[in-house]
């Protein structure tokens, strides 16, 4: 009777413990876990902050051709005696200052600048991109620039001041010596901005040569600026190496710009030699 009693309390005991709260171990409801967004998350895995793109008046075409399309303008809005400032009364002043002044230094100016690039590059100084590229730039500019000058020469058929032919607009001489002089001014201009100072300085003076050799207008002159600024901008521009790697000769070679110049005086008393590359290679 004993024992049955026991297992009746004992029974009674443990269904009352089961029934009181801080003795019953009653799990907290689970809370429904979300589903993860993967809509989104291939678009910026990185974390990297979005470029912002620039407006298309601050991009590098618009920045390369300004000032070029600036000159040719100017010198399209001369042409055939139009403009403010005419060819004409342009002309009429200079042969005032210069009556008989003739020479023949304007064309061995026009490769000044060049001379000034590979003398500057011999010296140590070192240029923006390696000599290969240099020369594909060069390349690749002198094309673009022969090709539209002596097209547009074709087509204005604009006569010489002197009356030597209608090959007047624009200024070959003047666009070579300005791409020479925009080619040592985009390799240097990290270095110090004289050196593009110091080669637009020789452009000039193959313009204001030009004048008053009275082979061409002021008209020609400054669109022949233009194109050869263009040109040289064109060239770097559609370079591909520029940024990327640069390929190099093999050690041991090298090119580099000289100017030979023959003995005595060329015709018209200016000096007289010739323009090229030399090649050198030192065999290990």
């Amino acid at each position: 009777m004993n024992s049955i009693a026991r297992r009746i309390a004992l029974g009674f005991a443990l269904s009352t413990a089961s029934m009181v709260p801080g003795l019953a171990q009653v799990s907290p409801p689970s809370t429904p876990t979300a589903p993860a967004d993967t809509a989104h998350k291939f678009e910026n895995p990185g974390g990297v902050p979005a470029v912002v793109k620039q407006p298309w008046y601050k991009g590098k075409l618009v920045r390369a051709t300004i000032v070029p399309a600036l000159l040719i303008g100017y010198g399209a809005y001369t042409f055939d005696g139009g403009g403010f400032y005419t060819n004409q009364e342009a002309n009429r002043d200079i042969h005032k200052l210069f009556p008989t002044f003739r020479t023949r230094l304007d064309d061995i100016l026009i490769l000044a600048p060049y001379a000034e690039l590979g003398l500057v590059a011999l010296s140590g100084v070192e240029s923006r991109n390696d000599r290969i590229n240099v020369g594909l730039v060069v390349l690749k500019s002198e094309l673009i620039m022969l090709t539209t000058v002596f097209a547009v020469k074709h087509l204005s058929r604009e006569t010489r001041p002197d009356g030597s032919d209608k090959l007047s607009f624009p200024s070959g001489h003047t666009a070579q010596a300005f791409l020479a002089a925009s080619i040592v001014h985009n390799e240097f201009r990290d270095k110090s901005q004289w050196y593009g100072i110091g080669a637009y300085t020789l452009a000039t003076s193959v313009a204001a040569l030009r004048m008053i050799n009275n082979k061409h207008w002021q008209s020609d002159v400054v669109a022949g600026a233009g194109f050869g600024i263009l040109s040289a901008h064109l060239g770097y521009l559609t370079h591909r190496n520029r940024w990327g790697r640069k390929p190099r000769l093999p050690e041991g070679m090298g090119f580099s710009p000289t100017w030979l110049p023959s003995y005595g005086l060329g015709t018209g008393g200016g000096l007289s030699g010739t323009p090229g590359f030399s090649f050198t290679w030192q065999p290990k």
